[in-house]
């Protein structure tokens, strides 16, 4: 672990143009935020691809660190939201072929994929930030605590997200299954 004192004097290094101290950042801090673009985007390359790009980000705007906060919670940030832009990104390609790969199952997993398929259709119709919270929190097992920080809002708040976020997803299962019904 590196000390606060040790962070701010290799950050300081950086800033006076030594390349050396951010690659000791970067090798210290390389495995958890794989870790996290890893949680959010379940894919391995993609997962190193933005853990990468977050990097640079984060090398690229270190001028702006205000040193409030550790670097670590800092960078931290800086790989959730680059996770989340490639997740964003790559969404329409993935469901497309989510959706193939569905109707090539046999029928034994199909209740399941149906289950599947309704809580996306639910999933869909939630704000971007709702959807985070329930996916960080639920299906990828994050705590509390972690989801807090990742998404830069306290822990209270982040509670009431949570519990308002499943309430509009019920009611949001509700009305498609409702509507699924009449179809039969």
């Amino acid at each position: 672990m590196i000390s606060l004192q040790e962070e701010n004097n290799l950050i300081d290094q950086i800033l006076a143009g030594k390349e050396e101290p951010y690659a000791r950042l970067v090798d210290h801090y390389k495995s958890y935020a794989f870790t996290i673009a890893l949680k959010i985007l379940n894919n391995r390359a993609d997962a190193e691809e933005a853990a990468q790009d977050a990097f640079i980000k984060a090398f690229h705007y270190l001028k702006s660190f205000n040193r409030k906060a550790r670097f670590s919670t800092w960078l931290y940030r800086i790989v959730f939201n680059t996770a989340v832009s490639y997740k964003r990104k790559n969404r329409h390609v993935l469901s497309s072929i989510e959706h193939h790969d569905r109707a090539a199952e046999t029928e034994e997993g199909m209740e399941k994929d149906d289950k599947q398929v309704f809580v996306s259709k639910a999933m869909e119709n939630l704000n971007e930030a709702d959807r985070l919270a329930i996916q960080l929190y639920y299906i990828r097992e994050f705590s509390l605590d972690e989801v807090a920080e990742l998404m830069g809002q306290n822990m209270n708040t982040l509670k009431v997200r949570i519990h308002r976020a499943r309430q509009r997803l019920a009611d949001e299962l509700k009305r498609i299954l409702k509507e699924e019904a009449l179809t039969l």
